[in-house]
């Protein structure tokens, strides 16, 4: 067995990083244009292959920094695509990591090989190379899934946010309507947002409320079965 164990690693591992962000009534996706091969000019979700130094966490993070220059970003591992002929240039398993940020909260610059990066609203995201658009679906599903049963919308918005705004978030997200009356009746009833006694400023319409999440709130309300169901 150990005369050929050469033969048995003749594959590479990379990671790719699905990074979504929130802005005017649009779920958006970072991607960046590929200056390098192959798919040497295309839009692609940020990846590339693992450092043999590094474990894949780190790879994850360094890979999203190195290309789009976003740093100190909370990423969770979310599956591995192994499809045989998913890379042209040979056997390649990756390793797909999501994320979500507040957009106004962050600089995204390319460098190394990414010649450009940016936000495309979810629903206008071009031919994707490899198998990104599986990965991108995956995610998405994902995200429908997890924005119903715990509160990780909040993580897309401004600190201090109106019920408009966080209704066109689950909306874009979920892509379906809710009823205006009905979805804030639920939201006010779970005790998990406040009134900040502030309202918008330098509008055309009348200024809404802002109101703020409690995270410490959610966390107690566990505690006793509390169960978030949008």
């Amino acid at each position: 067995m150990e005369a050929n164990i050469e033969s048995k690693f003749k594959a590479a591992v990379s990671v790719d990083n699905v990074v979504f962000g929130f802005d005017n009534n649009d779920l958006k996706v970072l991607l960046i244009y590929r200056g390098a091969e192959p798919y040497k000019d295309c839009w692609a979700l940020p990846g590339d292959l693992i450092s043999l130094d590094q474990d894949l966490e780190q790879s994850a993070e360094n890979v999203l920094q190195n290309l789009t220059g976003l740093d100190n970003i909370y990423m969770d591992q979310i599956h591995t695509f192994g499809r045989v002929d998913r890379h042209p240039f040979g056997r390649v398993f990756t390793v797909a990591y999501f994320a979500l940020i507040k957009i106004q909260d962050y600089m995204v610059k390319p460098s190394s090989w990414a010649e450009e990066a940016a936000w495309f609203p979810i629903n206008e995201v071009p031919e994707l190379p490899f198998d990104h658009m599986e990965i991108l679906e995956y995610a998405k599903d994902l995200l429908k899934n997890k924005i119903r049963h715990q509160p990780i919308g909040f993580e897309l918005l401004p600190k201090y946010f109106t019920l408009t705004e966080i209704q066109s978030l689950y909306e874009a997200i979920l892509e379906t309507q809710f009823d205006t009356r009905n979805f804030r009746k639920k939201l006010l009833s779970m005790n998990l947002i406040v009134d900040t006694g502030r309202q918008q400023k330098e509008v055309a319409h009348r200024p809404a409320k802002l109101y703020k999440y409690i995270t410490k709130r959610y966390a107690q309300l566990q505690q006793i079965g509390f169960s978030f169901d949008l």
